[in-house]
Protein backbone atom coordinates (compact mmCIF):
# COMPACT_ATOMS: atom_id res chain seq x y z
CA UNK A 1 0.00 0.00 0.00
CA UNK A 2 1.60 3.59 -0.50
CA UNK A 3 2.37 5.60 2.03
CA UNK A 4 -0.07 8.54 1.43
CA UNK A 5 -2.50 6.01 1.35
CA UNK A 6 -1.68 4.81 4.41
CA UNK A 7 -1.47 8.22 5.79
CA UNK A 8 -5.09 9.65 4.34
CA UNK A 9 -6.79 6.82 6.17
CA UNK A 10 -4.92 6.67 9.49
CA UNK A 11 -4.89 10.93 10.02
CA UNK A 12 -1.51 10.96 9.78
CA UNK A 13 1.87 9.01 10.61
CA UNK A 14 4.04 11.09 12.53
CA UNK A 15 4.17 8.93 15.79
CA UNK A 16 5.74 6.06 12.96
CA UNK A 17 7.84 8.64 10.88
CA UNK A 18 11.64 8.72 10.86
CA UNK A 19 12.90 11.84 8.83
CA UNK A 20 16.69 12.31 10.79
CA UNK A 21 19.02 11.44 7.73
CA UNK A 22 21.41 10.03 10.41
CA UNK A 23 18.87 7.50 11.67
CA UNK A 24 17.11 6.73 8.22
CA UNK A 25 21.07 6.37 6.67
CA UNK A 26 21.29 3.43 10.49
CA UNK A 27 18.39 1.86 9.39
CA UNK A 28 19.21 1.40 5.76
CA UNK A 29 22.22 0.47 6.77
CA UNK A 30 21.31 -2.47 8.78
CA UNK A 31 19.27 -3.77 5.50
CA UNK A 32 22.82 -3.79 3.85
CA UNK A 33 24.59 -4.49 6.43
CA UNK A 34 22.53 -7.95 7.18
CA UNK A 35 21.76 -8.57 3.30
CA UNK A 36 17.69 -8.48 4.41
CA UNK A 37 15.27 -8.62 1.73
CA UNK A 38 13.24 -5.65 0.56
CA UNK A 39 10.54 -5.89 -1.53
CA UNK A 40 10.12 -2.94 -4.13
CA UNK A 41 6.47 -2.52 -4.72
CA UNK A 42 5.48 -0.13 -8.37
CA UNK A 43 2.46 1.40 -9.12
CA UNK A 44 1.82 -0.25 -11.81
CA UNK A 45 1.95 -3.83 -9.98
CA UNK A 46 5.45 -4.97 -10.77
CA UNK A 47 7.14 -6.30 -7.18
CA UNK A 48 10.62 -7.33 -6.73
CA UNK A 49 12.50 -9.15 -4.21
CA UNK A 50 16.15 -7.73 -3.84
CA UNK A 51 18.86 -6.48 -1.15
CA UNK A 52 20.49 -2.92 -0.70
CA UNK A 53 23.71 -3.75 -2.67
CA UNK A 54 25.13 0.19 -2.29
CA UNK A 55 24.39 3.14 0.35
CA UNK A 56 25.97 6.34 -0.86
CA UNK A 57 24.76 9.08 1.78
CA UNK A 58 26.72 11.90 0.38
CA UNK A 59 25.64 11.77 -3.00
CA UNK A 60 22.08 11.22 -1.91
CA UNK A 61 22.16 7.66 -3.70
CA UNK A 62 21.18 4.15 -2.87
CA UNK A 63 21.27 0.98 -5.23
CA UNK A 64 19.10 -2.24 -5.32
CA UNK A 65 20.43 -5.70 -6.44
CA UNK A 66 19.01 -6.40 -9.66
CA UNK A 67 19.03 -8.71 -12.71
CA UNK A 68 18.88 -7.09 -16.06
CA UNK A 69 17.17 -9.34 -17.88
CA UNK A 70 14.87 -9.88 -16.00
CA UNK A 71 11.18 -8.71 -16.95
CA UNK A 72 9.71 -7.59 -13.83
CA UNK A 73 13.29 -5.23 -13.44
CA UNK A 74 12.18 -3.81 -16.56
CA UNK A 75 8.41 -3.18 -15.35
CA UNK A 76 9.85 -2.00 -12.24
CA UNK A 77 12.16 1.01 -13.40
CA UNK A 78 9.37 1.98 -16.17
CA UNK A 79 7.30 3.53 -12.85
CA UNK A 80 10.21 5.63 -12.14
CA UNK A 81 9.17 5.18 -7.95
CA UNK A 82 8.42 2.75 -5.68
CA UNK A 83 7.37 1.85 -2.43
CA UNK A 84 9.72 -0.28 -0.32
CA UNK A 85 9.02 -2.91 2.58
CA UNK A 86 11.63 -5.01 4.67
CA UNK A 87 11.81 -5.93 8.06
CA UNK A 88 14.00 -5.79 10.83
CA UNK A 89 13.24 -8.73 13.19
CA UNK A 90 9.58 -7.23 14.67
CA UNK A 91 9.97 -4.12 13.33
CA UNK A 92 8.21 -3.29 9.98
CA UNK A 93 10.33 -0.61 7.53
CA UNK A 94 8.59 1.36 4.46
CA UNK A 95 9.89 4.02 2.57
CA UNK A 96 9.50 5.51 -1.25
CA UNK A 97 12.19 5.38 -3.68
CA UNK A 98 12.46 7.69 -6.56
CA UNK A 99 14.28 8.38 -9.87
CA UNK A 100 14.61 4.19 -10.66
CA UNK A 101 17.10 3.69 -13.27
CA UNK A 102 18.65 0.42 -14.24
CA UNK A 103 22.36 0.68 -14.15
CA UNK A 104 24.32 -2.26 -16.08
CA UNK A 105 28.25 -2.47 -15.30
CA UNK A 106 31.13 -5.38 -15.45
CA UNK A 107 30.40 -6.70 -12.04
CA UNK A 108 26.50 -7.32 -12.67
CA UNK A 109 23.74 -4.90 -12.87
CA UNK A 110 21.69 -2.52 -10.16
CA UNK A 111 18.43 -0.50 -9.73
CA UNK A 112 20.00 2.56 -8.74
CA UNK A 113 17.55 5.40 -6.77
CA UNK A 114 17.34 8.42 -4.64
CA UNK A 115 17.70 8.22 -1.08
CA UNK A 116 14.48 8.70 1.31
CA UNK A 117 13.91 11.56 2.57
CA UNK A 118 11.86 9.75 5.40
CA UNK A 119 10.91 6.55 6.09
CA UNK A 120 8.33 4.68 8.93
CA UNK A 121 8.68 2.03 11.01
CA UNK A 122 5.70 -0.27 11.93
CA UNK A 123 5.82 -2.73 15.40
CA UNK A 124 4.42 -5.97 13.93
CA UNK A 125 1.49 -6.23 16.51
CA UNK A 126 1.62 -10.29 15.75
CA UNK A 127 5.03 -10.98 16.10
CA UNK A 128 5.77 -11.23 19.96
CA UNK A 129 8.54 -14.06 19.80
CA UNK A 130 8.96 -16.60 22.80
CA UNK A 131 11.96 -18.69 23.24
CA UNK A 132 10.72 -22.17 23.61
CA UNK A 133 11.95 -24.04 26.56
CA UNK A 134 15.33 -25.64 26.37
CA UNK A 135 14.22 -28.72 27.50
CA UNK A 136 11.60 -29.35 24.84
CA UNK A 137 14.49 -29.28 21.83
CA UNK A 138 12.08 -28.01 19.26
CA UNK A 139 13.06 -28.55 15.79
CA UNK A 140 11.94 -27.97 12.29
CA UNK A 141 11.78 -30.79 9.67
CA UNK A 142 12.25 -28.86 6.43
CA UNK A 143 13.20 -29.92 2.78
CA UNK A 144 16.73 -27.89 1.78
CA UNK A 145 15.07 -25.87 -0.97
CA UNK A 146 17.97 -25.83 -3.29
CA UNK A 147 18.66 -29.52 -2.47
CA UNK A 148 15.63 -31.44 -2.73
CA UNK A 149 17.24 -34.52 -1.40
CA UNK A 150 18.56 -32.89 1.21
CA UNK A 151 16.67 -32.87 5.07
CA UNK A 152 16.66 -30.64 7.97
CA UNK A 153 16.00 -31.01 11.69
CA UNK A 154 16.49 -27.32 12.15
CA UNK A 155 16.47 -25.79 15.93
CA UNK A 156 13.92 -23.50 16.44
CA UNK A 157 15.35 -20.37 18.37
CA UNK A 158 11.70 -18.51 18.72
CA UNK A 159 8.98 -18.63 17.44
CA UNK A 160 6.00 -15.95 17.20
CA UNK A 161 2.32 -16.18 15.48
CA UNK A 162 4.23 -14.99 12.28
CA UNK A 163 7.22 -16.32 11.96
CA UNK A 164 10.27 -18.42 13.01
CA UNK A 165 13.96 -17.92 13.46
CA UNK A 166 15.94 -21.02 12.67
CA UNK A 167 19.48 -22.24 13.38
CA UNK A 168 21.28 -23.14 10.18
CA UNK A 169 24.65 -24.70 10.96
CA UNK A 170 27.57 -23.55 9.29
CA UNK A 171 28.58 -26.86 7.79
CA UNK A 172 24.81 -27.08 5.48
CA UNK A 173 24.57 -25.39 2.05
CA UNK A 174 23.07 -21.47 2.74
CA UNK A 175 19.52 -20.31 2.08
CA UNK A 176 19.20 -17.71 0.07
CA UNK A 177 16.94 -14.58 1.20
CA UNK A 178 13.56 -14.92 -0.46
CA UNK A 179 13.49 -18.57 -0.53
CA UNK A 180 10.20 -20.79 0.30
CA UNK A 181 10.03 -24.06 2.46
CA UNK A 182 7.20 -26.08 1.91
CA UNK A 183 5.77 -28.11 4.45
CA UNK A 184 7.78 -27.44 6.98
CA UNK A 185 7.27 -29.50 10.50
CA UNK A 186 7.61 -27.96 13.71
CA UNK A 187 7.90 -30.25 16.56
CA UNK A 188 7.99 -27.43 19.57
CA UNK A 189 6.95 -29.69 22.06
CA UNK A 190 5.24 -33.25 23.18
CA UNK A 191 1.93 -31.37 22.32
CA UNK A 192 2.44 -28.91 19.55
CA UNK A 193 2.94 -30.32 16.02
CA UNK A 194 2.23 -27.71 13.44
CA UNK A 195 2.77 -27.62 9.45
CA UNK A 196 3.33 -25.01 7.41
CA UNK A 197 5.37 -22.54 4.44
CA UNK A 198 8.13 -20.38 5.58
CA UNK A 199 10.01 -17.80 3.35
CA UNK A 200 12.99 -16.95 4.48
CA UNK A 201 13.13 -13.25 5.21
CA UNK A 202 17.07 -12.90 6.35
CA UNK A 203 19.70 -14.77 7.42
CA UNK A 204 22.72 -13.25 10.61
CA UNK A 205 25.68 -15.02 10.84
CA UNK A 206 26.17 -15.96 14.87
CA UNK A 207 29.93 -15.13 16.27
CA UNK A 208 32.36 -17.86 15.69
CA UNK A 209 32.08 -20.03 18.43
CA UNK A 210 28.40 -20.40 17.79
CA UNK A 211 29.33 -21.64 14.16
CA UNK A 212 25.96 -21.10 12.25
CA UNK A 213 23.32 -18.23 11.47
CA UNK A 214 19.93 -16.99 12.42
CA UNK A 215 17.51 -17.58 10.18
CA UNK A 216 14.23 -14.73 10.61
CA UNK A 217 11.62 -16.71 8.78
CA UNK A 218 8.04 -15.55 8.21
CA UNK A 219 5.03 -18.51 7.91
CA UNK A 220 3.39 -18.11 4.29
CA UNK A 221 0.82 -20.51 5.14
CA UNK A 222 -0.38 -21.33 8.38
CA UNK A 223 -3.82 -22.86 8.71
CA UNK A 224 -6.37 -21.77 11.36
CA UNK A 225 -5.37 -25.28 13.03
CA UNK A 226 -1.86 -24.07 13.03
CA UNK A 227 -2.63 -20.93 14.39
CA UNK A 228 -4.54 -22.02 17.38
CA UNK A 229 -1.42 -24.20 17.97
CA UNK A 230 0.96 -21.60 18.00
CA UNK A 231 -1.14 -18.97 20.17
CA UNK A 232 -1.43 -22.29 22.48
CA UNK A 233 1.86 -22.66 22.46
CA UNK A 234 2.99 -19.53 23.12
CA UNK A 235 0.51 -18.42 25.45
CA UNK A 236 1.92 -22.04 27.73
CA UNK A 237 5.85 -20.85 26.95
CA UNK A 238 5.29 -17.42 28.52
CA UNK A 239 2.99 -18.57 31.63
CA UNK A 240 6.06 -21.14 32.23
CA UNK A 241 8.57 -18.65 31.79
CA UNK A 242 6.87 -16.62 34.39
CA UNK A 243 6.14 -19.48 36.90
CA UNK A 244 10.42 -20.40 36.33
CA UNK A 245 11.17 -17.15 37.32
CA UNK A 246 8.86 -17.20 40.87
CA UNK A 247 11.03 -19.86 41.66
Amino acid sequence: MPLESLSASNGGLDEFRISAPREIVALLKQFQDGNLLLNLNGSNGAMLSTTLWALDPTRGQLSFSADAHAPVTQRLVECDEATAVGYLDSIKVQFDVQGLVLVRGVGGSAISARMPRELFRFQRRNAFRVRPLLRSSPVARVRHPAIAEMQLALRVIDVSIGGCALFLPDDVPPIQPGSVMNQVQLDLDADTRVLADLRLQHATVLSPEARGARMGCEFVRLGSEGERALQRFIDQTQKRRRLMSLD
